[in-house]
């Protein structure tokens, strides 16, 4: 134990950190893996992503997971049972990383690992009961640490529970050190299952940074796809969708729900945005009987519509700049609805500011990290921020 601390303290005191971080998404499809190299810490933060890989996760692994995910009844036997596989499946992908790549794990200083979200419940989205935010993601961190004999920190999201905020988007923290410009306005804005964005003025405080989910991103888009099109996990390049129309009867029905007037920020999940919620709006507006692809078109216009009226009600100034990162970056239509919805705003690919845009939520806990060890600074506000708990390999 106190060679681990002494360990851990002569990390926290290092110029530069190599930190592996980790993100597996609402999507279920693997593990994304990000070495990323940490220089400093708070407003001083440089970061570099030395190397990206998405491993996927197999057909039948991701059929164990999906037995848990997102649903309210669920066998609780086969919770703690995944909690332990996923902690070593991660252990396990890591080392391959690292072997594959002749990486010696002992130069590695930190894992980041966010973890497998299970289930997502903010308070707003429920009236039955009196218990507050809450939020839930496995994959143990011991069985990281000690497959690959690397501390790891995990579980970010619990330490934003207890301060009283939704558990997410965490995204706010990374996105104001590495992108807060001086010369323009940005969006920086994630499309992954879920859609969430950052705004970030010119000149602006932290404390007045808002970051925020939109609604569904990608996930009702990709459940649909694997539900009704046989070993396609999603619309590659919407081919699917391209050849369908939004229909404005399921569209206004799917958009008929109280978390698009809700205040921001605001979180959600596929909790809320799955194929029962797609049924429910298609029986509402009497849509039952659409083609495949006019609902894929659908679904996209829906994603879109939910990014734009967020951005809209965040009251967006004019020529600001939105930074696309995310699966939902590399699809063509739905990036021509938001050009279409937000047509006073300059889109551009993430990868103009040197962050490869489908490895970047995975380097945003790598900062977390980073300043859970080795910040010193209030740039979040009276305290240095602090979240994950460390698990340690010995």
């Amino acid at each position: 134990m106190k060679t681990c601390i002494t360990k851990l303290n002569t990390i926290s005191l290092k110029k530069e950190r190599l930190i592996i971080g980790l993100m597996s998404g609402t999507s279920l499809d693997g593990l994304d893996i990000a070495l990323c190299r940490l220089k400093n810490s708070g407003s001083a933060t440089q970061a570099e992503i030395i190397d990206f890989e998405t491993i996927p996760y197999s057909l039948s692994f991701k059929n164990e997971i999906k037995k848990i995910c997102f649903k309210q009844q669920i066998d609780l036997e086969k919770l703690c049972l995944l909690n332990d596989e996923i902690g070593k499946l991660h252990g396990n992908l890591i080392k391959q990383f690292l072997i594959s790549r002749n990486i010696d794990a002992t130069t590695i200083d930190l894992i980041a690992s966010h973890g497998q979200t299970v289930f997502h419940s903010p308070k707003r989205l429920r009236k039955a009961d009196d218990y507050g935010n809450a939020t839930l993601q496995i994959g143990d961190a011991d069985q990281i640490a000690t497959i690959t004999g690397i501390i790891t920190l995990a579980d970010f999201r619990q330490k934003n529970i207890a301060n009283g905020y939704e558990g997410a988007p965490l995204a706010i923290y990374g996105d104001y050190l590495l992108f807060n410009s001086n010369e323009e306005n940005r969006v920086l804005l994630n499309i992954g299952g879920i859609a969430n964005f950052t705004l970030l003025l010119k000149d602006q405080s932290f404390e007045n940074v808002l970051s925020t989910d939109t609604g569904a991103g990608n996930t009702l888009m990709d459940q649909y796809v694997a539900q009704n099109f046989e070993n396609l996990p999603y619309d590659k390049n919407a081919e699917i969708a391209f050849k369908g129309k939004a229909d404005e009867n399921l569209l206004n029905s799917l958009l008929n729900h109280p978390f698009f007037g809700a205040s921001l920020p605001k979180t959600t999940g596929p909790e809320l945005f799955n194929l029962a919620y797609l049924n429910q709006a298609s029986q509402n507006s009497g849509s039952l009987g659409l083609s495949h692809h006019d609902i894929l078109a659908t679904l996209n216009r829906f994603t879109a519509c939910g990014i734009a009226s967020a951005v809209k009600k965040a009251n967006c100034p004019n020529e600001s700049v939105v930074y696309l990162s995310g699966g939902g970056a590399h699809n063509p239509l739905l990036t021509v609805n938001l050009k279409n919805l937000l047509p006073n705003l300059t889109f551009k690919n993430l990868s103009v500011l040197g962050i490869n845009p489908d490895a970047k939520e995975a380097l945003l806990f790598a900062i977390l990290a980073n300043e859970t060890i080795a910040g010193n600074q209030s740039v979040f506000g009276k305290k240095s921020l602090s979240m994950g708990k460390i698990s340690l390999p010995h």
